[in-house]
């Protein structure tokens, strides 16, 4: 299991257009993937979910990804989170 943390660089945080990307990317892949804000934990295989967790920037937030193919899930989330977040 590998569990990363990122601070949200995005000033407007996570909304649609991000969390549907972020779907996008995390359906790629066969591990289990989830992100924890605080006590909340969701699985990242909706918007809704996403948006539930109401992220904005500055938030702390972790990704945690168990599976056969979690070494390439973190390294594509890790560009998410660190690069392309900010461009969406």
């Amino acid at each position: 299991m590998i569990s990363k943390e990122y601070t949200i660089l995005a000033p407007e945080g996570i909304h649609a257009r991000p969390a549907t990307a972020l779907v996008r990317l995390v359906k790629k892949f066969k591990s289990g993937i989830s992100l924890k804000k605080g006590d909340k934990t969701i699985p990242l295989n909706s918007m809704l979910n996403i948006l539930a967790l109401s992220t904005k920037g500055g938030d702390l937030v972790s990704v945690l990804i168990d599976g056969e193919d979690e070494e390439e899930a973190a390294s594509a989330l890790d560009v998410f989170f660190k690069e392309q977040l900010q461009n969406l």
